[in-house]
């Protein structure tokens, strides 16, 4: 271990320790007027009562500090297991002691979503009327929810942990650590919870998006995201009559994953966004039917905007039926699509192929000035792209041309997403397998592609699906994902909405030949106020302080050649309990980021080595949006996080050299506003 990898070990232990030490001292004082063992740190259910089932009991509080996960975070020592008792299909009641209602009320809570059958909730003891729920989020990592009481303050209540689900998959609820009034709103240590939960979720038909995305905390600012429900994949990108669209795969039910929808926005920066009408439903489909509209693309002919996409059949619920085939949406306004009666255009995979066929994205091929579609797919072992062609350079009619690659295994054997374009003298092709984005430079001759190059899209952990397009002035650009499949941390979802896409790229070729990206130019316009600018400055083991907000754009310009520490550390989302890691080692060239201590977040350490600057100059240009992190090095490389802290203080921005001095020639922060004003 060096010594400065040693120093930064230290400083994330203490981080740790003193996060810990918060934790340990948090709980308050129990007041008369509190319910007792509100923290069931008497280790059992004194002053809980088990109104009816056996889902809680006895066995029902446990110490166990981590599960198959991770850590459960509870509070102290104990709190309630919902599978402890009697598993996780068991259904009953617990109920605790009455208490008079203040301002405000907070509580831990994890396990399953189900808002019907899994809840937590707030009952007045005079009437038993239910007066506020709170459901899981399918993680068994607390987060904790904080409720606004005012309107019943004075009145006896109690609280309720609530399970009347059989499901034998998170058919279970977890709680910990009530807390009532100012106590409740924060740790004691001048720190403050974030307001998270659904009932602090207005109506949207009550004010413009513009005030009313920027009433939750944890919502990013100048990043999509649905304001209620679950969107992923970005789809059918294109600019059309001057106007950007952006659709998603949308599910408009639950922050989930469900049958999927078409959401739809427009731009005409690519920066600013207005939402439009959903643009695709799916058929209809009854219960356990996830049958739904997959991820496509665009394609523009005569005076209309087609939408190519996978026409996706459970066939759970349709036995016999084509899993996956190609049909098209057309529009003449840009808001209204209608399928096309000639669908499917394209019926299924290739005669002996697998049934796994979807994501077809339309690219123009000047090799012989066709059009051309790539589509995800198999051969068992390893990913494929199928290719075809159109025969009237219309999206109604296409030939198979055959496969245009087969993978080695390595990226696994299901690849999604695929894109596949000219980018100056290379053809690059990139698609989605094992959570990640993953892209390959070559050659290609009109069928066939030659792989040169591959990489990964975005170096961080919260990167996926990434679609490209061409503008009309001709840049490449694309909009990514920013989550992925294997993490359950999504604290969103207990706010109602799920998953963000990136700030738009422009993509060009680095210097080793492999993909680069960087952030669009029109993302200037979103400065609400002056940049704070510092520099020159030489930092050492001292921290030097940057700024202290959480919805910002940072550059920073490293004069290497004049630096002579062996690292140096950004802390990003700073508070005294939790902060995001930025290392960059000055030897190995490599940039590392940690999120061991970030916040609700997927934890972990993700690296990529940077390419040397020509002028020995590193420069790295950082989007800070509330609960998500977005890293741009001068090279190309790109590293992305969803960060999701705890604390309304965690804004602090930081730097520290280790082993030596950091010559900083110039810092920026610049104050960044709302895509949706």
């Amino acid at each position: 271990m060096t010594i400065s990898s040693h120093k930064l070990t230290k400083l994330g232990l203490a981080i740790l320790a003193a996060s810990t030490a918060f934790a340990d001292s948090e709980q308050p004082k129990r007041r008369p007027d509190e319910p007792l063992n509100a923290g069931f740190e008497a280790g059992n259910l004194q002053g809980w009562q088990v109104v009816h089932g056996n889902a809680f009991g006895d066995r029902s509080v446990t110490d166990l500090a981590s599960y198959w996960g991770g850590p459960f975070h509870q509070d102290k020592k104990y709190f309630i297991l919902g599978t402890a008792q009697a598993g996780e299909s068991a259904v009953g009641e617990l109920k605790s002691s009455s208490f008079r209602a203040g301002s405000a009320l907070s509580f831990l809570v994890s396990g399953g979503y189900d808002p019907d059958n899994l809840y937590i909730g707030l009952v007045r003891d005079r009437d038993g009327r239910l007066l506020l729920k709170q459901t899981g989020i399918n993680d068994e990592a607390f987060i904790r929810i904080v409720w606004d009481t005012k309107e019943w303050s004075g009145q006896k209540v109690h609280i309720v942990v609530h399970d009347s689900s059989t499901s034998e998959s998170w058919g279970h609820i977890n709680f910990d650590d009530l807390r009532l009034g100012d106590d409740a709103l924060g740790n004691g240590h001048g720190l403050t919870f974030q307001p998270i939960g659904q009932a602090n979720q207005p109506p949207r038909h009550k004010q413009p998006a513009c005030s009313l995305y920027a009433k939750d905390p944890l919502r990013p600012q100048y990043h999509y995201t649905p304001y209620q429900g679950w969107i992923n994949d970005p789809a059918g990108l294109v600019q059309w009559k001057g106007r950007h669209h952006l659709f998603s795969q949308f599910y408009p039910t639950a922050p989930f994953w469900g049958p999927m929808h078409w959401s739809h926005a427009e731009s005409s920066d690519a920066v600013h966004w207005r939402e439009l009408p959903v643009a695709l439903t799916p058929k209809a489909a009854g219960p356990g039917d996830d049958s739904g509209r997959f991820t496509g693309s665009a394609m523009v002919h005569g005076d209309e905007l087609h939408l190519v996409l996978t026409d996706y059949v459970d066939t759970r619920a349709h036995p016999g039926a084509v899993q996956e085939n190609v049909i098209v949406a057309s529009s003449r306004d840009g808001v209204n699509f209608t399928l096309s009666s000639r669908n499917p255009v394209i019926p299924g995979p290739p005669v002996g192929a697998p049934a796994f066929f979807r994501d077809p994205k339309v690219f123009h091929d000047p090799t012989d000035n066709s059009w051309k579609v790539v589509i995800g797919a198999t051969n068992g072992a390893q990913g494929q792209v199928q290719l075809y062609r159109s025969e009237s350079s219309d999206p109604f009619s296409w030939s198979h041309v055959g496969v245009m690659y087969t993978g080695d295994g390595s990226t696994d054997a299901l690849w999604e997403c695929p894109n596949f374009f000219p980018l100056g003298d290379k053809w690059v092709l990139f698609y989605g397998s094992k959570g990640v984005g993953w892209y390959e430079t070559g050659n290609y001759n009109g069928s066939v592609f030659l792989s040169e190059k591959r990489g990964l899209v975005d170096a961080g952990p919260a990167s996926y699906a990434m679609q490209w397009y061409k503008d009309e002035s001709g840049r490449n650009l694309a909009i990514s994902w920013m989550a992925n499949w294997p993490t359950s941390k999504w604290p969103s979802r207990a706010n109602g909405w799920a998953g963000q896409q990136s700030i738009t790229r422009e993509l060009f070729l680095r210097a080793d030949g492999g993909l680069g990206s960087r952030p669009i130019a029109e993302l200037d316009r979103l400065a609400s106020g002056p940049a704070k600018r510092l520099g020159p400055l030489q930092v050492s083991d001292k921290a030097v302080t940057i700024g202290d907000t959480n919805t910002a754009r940072l550059k920073l310009t490293i004069d290497l050649g004049a630096t002579s520490a062996s690292s140096l550390t950004l802390s990003l989302f700073q508070s005294r309990a939790e902060s995001t890691l930025l290392t960059y080692n000055t030897g190995s060239q490599t940039l590392t980021l940690d999120t061991t201590n970030a916040g609700y977040g997927q934890a972990g350490k993700w690296e990529a080595v940077l390419a040397k600057p020509a002028d020995n100059k590193l420069t790295l240009d950082i989007f800070l949006d509330r609960s998500v992190l977005e890293v741009f090095a001068g090279d190309g490389t790109v590293m992305s996080a969803t960060v999701w802290p705890r604390y309304r203080e965690s804004r602090g921005i930081s730097v520290v050299g280790y082993q030596g001095t950091v010559a900083l020639r110039a810092v920026s922060v610049t104050p960044l506003g709302s895509s949706w004003c």
